[in-house]
């Protein structure tokens, strides 16, 4: 694979479709489109015209053509896309036909944004974004991938690493005078209060990453209690479909199952888990129940389930995950109050996973704990581990430099360099050819 090469994809659906478009980019993507369609037209106008085979002068269809010289283009070089009918037959011929053509190639998974990284075009947080936004399943995650497909998030680490920029520029002007005592205490003078602003700014960020977080990978809600408490009926309920296996029999869940649901807009995996008892000589079951602790010490929120014809037992200690306590089965209890034993913040319903009783109730305390924890304010700008690494050894430098005494001025120079050094990994101006292939590599062919 060559940056230099030409290459082309299917970047809509794959499958049947009104319309499907092919895109080409590179050096000989003028050329190609003129071996297809006669000529290109004028630059980003679409026109219409018959693509015919150049090797055999057979009409592939009727199409619609867009021309877009570089570099004001999406990748920064030459494209050039053919708007199809998207029937498999014709989008099969079109990709053949151009496979044939020499120094053109099938793209890598996400080679056309890549391509736009290297080329300028976009950053890498920007190009991420976009990834996100292809994958946006809920308004929510459409809206935070969109502030960073659009440069939102990217202004901040842009302004901060303006900021240390500006503070080293002063501190380096004074290293060569580092010995004389009020040169350097002068420079240094208006700098820890601006870098005690940029940290507070930086640990403020980091304390919401958590949310976009959860906005971009899925809130985790946690199913969990004794066995035959419901709490597979309760998911299939709440799910409308049989996603996990009911059985009377103790044990019957061993996996984790997990279901996506749209709660107001926010990504939600409902997760169901293997009963957790006592005492259980099955080394599957034993499994299970490993898992399903894991899975409780990773939720963001946890349903401790009961019922009337199951002893009651605390959720397991050790866990620091929000709870709310739900009372399965109400259909057999006489009396509601049986078992119940509320959550710490005093949340408890009383549902059927039979009869559907509760069952709106208990959805509608789940998405305002969702909504009120992740569904409000701005999109964070940490919403990757390695934004929240890189923003962690930011903040360390930082911490370093404004504690390095004055007469070390070199040291604060030097870790500033690497705190504004943090800060350009992130956006991708600095040593990140190691993190191309796995960012890029997510992405669609097409993209």
């Amino acid at each position: 694979m060559s940056a230099q090469d030409t290459i082309f994809a299917l970047s809509s659906g794959a499958g049947m479709a009104g319309i499907a478009v092919v895109r080409i980019s590179g050096t000989l993507a003028g050329p190609a489109l003129t071996a297809v369609a006669g000529s290109a037209p004028q630059p980003r106008k679409a026109v219409t015209a018959k693509l015919h085979n150049p090797e055999t002068g057979e009409l592939i269809d009727d199409a619609l053509v867009l021309w877009m010289p570089g570099p004001e283009s999406f990748t920064g070089e030459d494209i050039a896309e053919l708007h199809v009918h998207g029937s498999r037959a014709v989008v099969a011929e079109v990709l053949a036909v151009l496979g044939g053509m020499v120094g053109l190639r099938l793209a890598e998974p996400g080679e056309f944004t890549r391509r736009a990284f290297r080329n300028g075009r976009m950053d890498l947080v920007e190009a991420e974004g976009l990834g996100d936004l292809i994958q946006a399943r809920t308004a929510a995650q459409k809206q935070q991938a969109l502030e960073h497909m659009t440069g939102l998030a990217s202004r901040d680490y842009e302004r901060w690493r303006g900021v240390l920029i500006q503070c080293l520029a002063r501190v380096e002007a004074s290293v060569d005078f580092s010995e004389e005592e009020d040169i350097a205490a002068g420079a240094l003078s208006g700098v820890r209060e601006r870098l005690f602003g940029l940290r507070d700014e930086i640990l403020a960020a980091m304390a919401v990453s958590e949310r976009g977080r959860a906005i971009r990978e899925g809130v985790k809600v946690v199913f969990a209690g004794a066995p035959n408490t419901g709490k597979s009926s309760l998911l299939n309920r709440i799910a409308r479909r049989e996603a996990a296996i009911v059985s009377a029999i103790a044990g019957t869940t061993r996996d984790v199952i997990e279901v996506p649901l749209d709660l107001g807009g926010i990504p939600v995996i409902l997760t169901d888990t293997a009963g957790l008892r006592a005492g259980s000589a099955d080394p599957i079951e034993q499994i299970g129940m490993n898992r399903a602790e894991a899975e409780i010490r990773g939720a963001d929120l946890t349903i401790w389930v009961t019922s009337p014809d199951i002893a009651d037992q605390p959720p397991p200690g050790g866990f620091d995950s929000d709870t709310i306590r739900v009372h399965n089965k109400a259909d057999l209890a006489e009396n509601s109050s049986h078992n119940r034993n509320e959550s710490r913040d005093g949340r408890y319903y009383l549902v059927s996973a039979l009869s559907g009783e509760g069952i709106s109730s208990l959805l509608g305390a789940i998405e305002e704990d969702v909504r009120e924890r992740f569904g409000r304010g701005d999109a964070p700008v940490a919403v990757r581990a390695r934004h929240l690494q890189a923003l962690g050894r930011c903040a360390a430098h930082l911490t370093a430099a404004i504690d390095s005494p004055t007469e070390r001025i070199e040291v604060v120079a030097e870790n500033l360099r690497a705190a504004a050094a943090e800060l350009g990994r992130i956006t991708g101006l600095i040593d990140v050819e190691d993190l191309l292939d796995s960012i890029f590599g997510d992405f669609c062919i097409g993209k």
